[in-house]
């Protein structure tokens, strides 16, 4: 059972979300709080797996929320839900470390499928939005550094992560299992130094890894 934290400062759109996610029985809304300050007190004292979060709220936004909330527990996944179809947020909130950016006029099973997509290791990130990133992302045409070096096995599940997919999907991609493609994981975010594989998935897609 995933325990989750909606973080939104409405209500009525935080009870509907209650509602809409609790229809599967793999997730339980556990929490509530109305803005990211609230939410950091709640991870002070409760373990959570996941966090559903708007952007704009009083006190403290979600993008400040999900730098502090992924610099102190790293391992919890985060989507942004935000009415805002606006790629700078989009933007940030990815380089904060954001599991998924989705608006809120998905339907409601894109809402249950984003969470297992986060849990699962994915990256869901809204179409019109996407639209609108990831013509960014490719602006630079720099390559990596070649002091960054990736052995073959490494660029193809960069590349793989850079598409969004799952550890599972990559794993059977690769003919490794779920564990070895963690592994490797790890080892590339050492060497090119960075957090996690939202970071990760960024990267593969600005430097246009394995193409």
């Amino acid at each position: 059972m995933w325990r989750v934290l909606l973080v939104e400062d409405q209500p009525i759109v935080r009870q509907g979300l209650k509602v809409i996610l609790e229809q599967d029985e793999n997730i339980t809304v556990t929490h509530q709080a109305e803005n990211g300050r609230e939410a950091i007190g709640i991870l002070e004292k409760h373990l959570i797996d996941f966090i559903m979060m708007d952007i704009r709220m009083p006190e403290m936004n979600g993008i400040e929320a999900t730098r502090k909330i992924k610099k102190q527990w790293p391992n919890i996944k985060i989507l942004i839900l935000t009415t805002f179809n606006d790629d700078e947020y989009a933007l940030n909130a990815l380089k904060e470390g954001a599991n998924g950016f989705l608006l809120k006029t998905s339907e409601p099973r894109k809402l249950i499928e984003a969470v297992y997509s986060c849990m699962n290791g994915g990256l869901t990130i809204h179409d019109e939005v996407a639209a609108k990133v990831m013509p960014r992302l490719l602006q630079s045409t720099n390559k990596p550094q070649m002091a960054i070096e990736l052995t073959p096995k490494e660029i193809a599940i960069t590349r793989l992560i850079g598409e969004g997919k799952t550890n599972k999907e990559i794993a059977e991609e690769v003919f490794l299992s779920i564990g070895t493609v963690k592994n490797y994981l790890t080892t590339i975010l050492q060497k090119i130094g960075l957090r996690d594989r939202t970071q990760l998935a960024i990267y593969a897609v600005k430097y246009d890894i394995g193409n």
